[in-house]
């Protein structure tokens, strides 16, 4: 359901007011750093260990006052942090932060808490698909973003042709309608509203486990913030992997009443599913870390070099720094 992509930000000024001015004197008081975190969807399971680490007061008890600023399908993450409109925010896809760092945005990853890349494929069973590789030649739903992101991959991956694309339109119905037909997806998300509103078990196809390198789910923080404040930043990424530990091994009830609250059109049922799946394909690691490292953004960088996304000469590292993780 959620879509990753760099898109126009229509809603800066609604997420700006949302910040309020009696927040703003609260945290003065309180003697706490106020950050603004701004996530790159509704909020979702896939948001789980933010809104856990809020609900359960561990943000609170590492001297943060944290507001999570909900996001949807006009919001840009990265453009509200390089404009100051919030402290901190998501980074869905690691293309996002090689884009912050071919732009010389002042924007970091300092943590990635999903160790895979959640994206899928799906296609229809009794297909005859039981690989990516069987899905050359056969009509493939994506969405735009999509295009600049995994696409190139499968291209050069699989052999994939630009003949391919389909426009996916964020529902299920053409896919449905198209026994032949692939889409793109949300492991956590479209097999399970395929199986509820289609009435079949699709299979279901995890990029990263056929070699999709990078991550999800990432931290993104200010060069302003690690500067001024790196302890807030340390304090953030460490309150944010016992909350996605906990929130996927311990007691989800406070962390999903919150999104239940921000996201009403949310119910009990997909946050459930969406918990099992991130355990089940290893999403996200065990412990909850954020870990990254120099190697695997290297692989992820050279997969785009190759697909001819970055020139080879590009400076990724800048769009990233590892000193807030355990060594």
């Amino acid at each position: 359901m959620r879509r990753r992509g760099l898109l126009i930000v229509a809603v800066a000024a609604a997420l700006l007011a949302a910040c309020s001015p009696a927040k703003k004197a609260d945290t003065a008081a309180s003697g706490r750093t106020a950050i603004r975190f701004a996530t790159d969807w509704r909020a979702q399971a896939e948001h789980g260990g933010f809104y856990e680490a809020l609900a359960t007061g561990e943000y609170a008890k590492r001297g943060l006052d944290v507001t999570i600023v909900q996001g949807g399908p006009a919001v840009n993450v990265p453009q509200l942090l390089a404009a100051g409109a919030v402290e901190m925010g998501m980074g869905s896809n690691s293309f996002i932060v090689m884009n912050l760092a071919q732009e010389q945005a002042p924007v970091k990853a300092v943590a990635a808490f999903m160790q895979k890349d959640p994206q899928v494929l799906i296609a229809h069973p009794d297909q005859g698909v039981k690989s990516l590789a069987d899905m050359k030649g056969r009509p493939i739903l994506i969405s735009d973003a999509a295009v600049t992101t995994f696409w190139p991959w499968l291209k050069a991956t699989f052999g994939f042709t630009d003949a391919q694309v389909r426009k996916y339109t964020h529902n299920n119905a053409t896919f449905l309608a198209d026994p032949r037909a692939i889409q793109e997806g949300y492991a956590t998300s479209e097999p399970y509203t395929l199986e509820k509103e289609g009435h079949i078990q699709p299979q279901v196809f995890l990029l990263a486990d056929s070699g999709y390198p990078g991550y999800a789910a990432m931290a993104l923080a200010t060069d302003k913030l690690i500067g001024a404040h790196p302890a807030a930043v340390q304090a953030f990424v460490e309150a944010s992997a016992v909350g996605w530990k906990a929130y996927l091994y311990g007691d989800p009830k406070l962390a999903d009443a919150l999104i239940l609250k921000d996201n009403p059109d949310m119910t009990p049922d997909v946050l459930d599913q969406a918990r099992a799946k991130m355990r089940e394909s290893g999403i996200v690691a065990a412990d909850g870390s954020g870990a990254m490292t120099d190697a695997r953004w290297a692989e992820a960088f050279k997969v785009a070099v190759d697909a001819g996304v970055y020139p080879a000469a590009m400076d990724y590292k800048r769009g990233y720094t590892l000193q807030f993780l355990a060594k």
